[in-house]
């Protein structure tokens, strides 16, 4: 099988697995307890916490352990705009995941306004049309830094330029930019930014939120007062290790090779199936992504066909399968119906061996046949 589905869940990696083994067997107690199991369990969890925040180049204080990128955007969107002492009004672009949206959705039953910012055909929001949905009372912006769909990635830094000077915190999903690219948050200049460990070689359950230290939140779950009162419960030590190293073991990856890799493999698909139209935009999207729609196919029935080649991908995000009514994705970007039902995204970790490429392409050569 090769596995081209990384942006639904990346398979967890070895080393990763032997961090974390110590803290589900030996360091099993309790971080928050005193005594010595519990001590040895924190320092894990200490020092998970210091290695993410060196990765972000955030302080240790500023890093919240979550179970995954769903409860990091919930509690990055709700938290942040009901602890905001301004106005009632958000904005979400035209693009998010629908851990954005639909807490954006719980937002206006709260009595919030909620605005889409649009995209254009190629999935990237433009700095004059954040500026003209601007307003005074605007208590948070969240713009994801990539599309799992389409692998589009965003000009951030232009984006919170503009935030910045209305005084208004910008929350970014980074979910599926953990690993292809480098996070530092001063210089995307967000106030807050969500990450699954599952995305980048962790099993299940773990993510991070980064939330600025002047950035008021109120928290998502309330308990025992964990993480400095912003995230109830007791900690996931062995996630937290797991996702220390697996962001370190990401920062090593060699991102010219890997977009060189994606390069060849879009010009490849494109030269052997002609009907074949990116989506996205063709420079500016993740080095492991490559999304198409192929006119007259139902994506489903090509995702049966490439499966009995050998070939494992995905027609949409993971998160709405499903579902009956076009992506809002790719209805955003102007896409009709009927394109795209037969879109088809392909997406592979930088360690993916090029002939797995080479066999993908062919597979879907045979399989538009």
């Amino acid at each position: 099988m090769i596995y081209l589905d990384e942006a639904a869940a990346a398979p967890p990696r070895r080393e990763v697995l032997e961090a974390m083994w110590p803290y589900m067997t030996a360091h099993f107690a309790n971080p928050a307890s005193l005594h010595d199991p519990g001590l040895e369990a924190e320092r894990g969890l200490t020092d998970a916490r210091r290695r993410v925040a060196e990765h972000l180049g955030a302080q240790p204080a500023e890093v919240v352990f979550t179970s995954g990128g769903t409860e990091s955007d919930n509690a990055a969107v709700k938290g942040i705009a009901l602890a905001a002492p301004r106005g009632r009004h958000v904005l979400i672009s035209a693009v998010e995941h629908p851990a954005v949206v639909e807490s954006a959705a719980w937002l206006t039953r709260m009595g919030f306004t909620v605005e889409r910012i649009p995209v254009d055909s190629e999935g990237l929001v433009s700095p004059e049309s954040l500026q003209r949905l601007l307003r005074p009372d605007t208590t948070l912006v969240s713009v994801q830094l990539a599309n799992g769909e389409v692998g589009t990635v965003q000009d951030l830094t232009a984006l919170t330029a503009i935030t910045a000077d209305f005084g208004v915190p910008l929350h970014t999903d980074a979910v599926q930019a953990a690993g292809s690219m480098p996070l530092p948050v001063a210089e995307l200049g967000v106030q807050a930014l969500s990450l699954a460990g599952h995305k980048i070689g962790t099993p299940k359950g773990v993510g991070v939120l980064y939330v600025h230290r002047r950035t008021p939140i109120e928290p998502l779950i309330h308990g025992g007062g964990h993480q400095r009162g912003r995230r109830a419960g007791t900690e996931n030590a062995a996630g937290a290790v797991g996702m220390a190293v697996a962001l370190e073991r990401a920062a090593a990856a060699d991102l010219e090779s890997w977009r060189r890799r994606r390069d060849d493999f879009i010009a490849a698909v494109e030269s052997h199936v002609p009907a074949a139209r990116l989506t996205g935009h063709r420079t500016q999207r993740l080095p492991g992504h490559a999304s198409f729609t192929f006119p007259g196919r139902s994506g489903e029935s090509l995702l049966l066909d490439l499966q009995q080649r050998g070939v494992v991908c995905s027609s949409t995000s993971a998160c709405a399968s499903g579902e009956t009514e076009p992506s809002p994705v790719l209805s955003a970007l102007g896409l009709s119906p009927e394109e795209a039902d037969s879109a088809v995204r392909f997406t592979f970790g930088a360690d993916l061996p090029e002939q797995h490429l080479h066999h993908a392409v062919e597979a879907i050569r045979q399989a538009q046949r």
